[in-house]
């Protein structure tokens, strides 16, 4: 193949054991909103979005209209508390993620899931662009209500990118489990190294 050999998920008893402890040290400040990374603002909902290089995609969720909150990390997978290097192994089964904080009087679940959708290809499975392995799968995990906006609006997507000449979307909608925060020079990586490489991956397909 031209990536090399085809990522494969990891089963849960072949996954790194992890430990008991974070790799980020809580509290930290958040370069962009002044507040703790790890934090959730009064009024705002919690979402999950994975769709490759977390760099980039948290970029783009902080300069979202109503996101209070952003911080990069890893899900969906089996191994408590990773590092970087352990998730780019493929033996922990998770994927990078941001955690969004939005005030749903501004922005809706809804509107930050079109912008998943099209802020990615979410039709290529265990890669965006040069980015190779599970963990630059696309993925939602949802919270309650938010499973049926997600599937309803994953739908639509997939008529959106078939009529633009696409195969079937890979996006993994799921619990996904516990969120594991990333180490903090990842946080707000893109702020603090503004000629850093992590595009985003954009089809040009509108999805609503």
């Amino acid at each position: 193949m031209l990536f090399g050999r085809k990522p494969v998920m990891v089963a849960p008893e072949q996954a790194l054991p992890g430990r008991s402890t974070p790799v980020y040290p809580v509290g930290l400040p958040h370069e962009v909103f002044g507040i703790p990374i790890d934090s959730t603002p009064d009024g705002t909902e919690v979402a999950y979005f994975a769709l490759g290089c977390f760099w980039g995609e948290e970029k783009m969720f902080w300069n979202t209209e109503g996101v209070r909150n952003t911080a990069v990390g890893y899900q969906g997978g089996f191994t408590p508390n990773p590092t970087y290097e352990e998730v780019c192994s493929g033996l922990t089964g998770h994927t990078e993620t941001v955690r969004v904080c939005f005030d749903p009087s501004v922005v809706a679940y809804a509107d930050l899931v079109r912008q998943f959708f099209e802020a990615h290809d979410p039709t290529q499975g265990f890669r965006q662009g040069n980015d190779v392995g599970t963990q630059y799968r696309s993925a939602l995990f949802v919270r309650g209500e938010q499973a049926a906006t997600a599937q309803d609006l994953a739908a639509a997507a997939q008529e959106a990118y078939s009529a633009a000449g696409y195969g079937e979307l890979t996006t993994e909608i799921a619990e996904g489990g516990e969120f594991f925060f990333a180490e903090d020079y990842h946080q707000q990586y893109l702020l603090k190294n503004p000629q850093g490489y992590c595009p985003i991956h954009a089809t040009g397909v509108r999805c609503g």
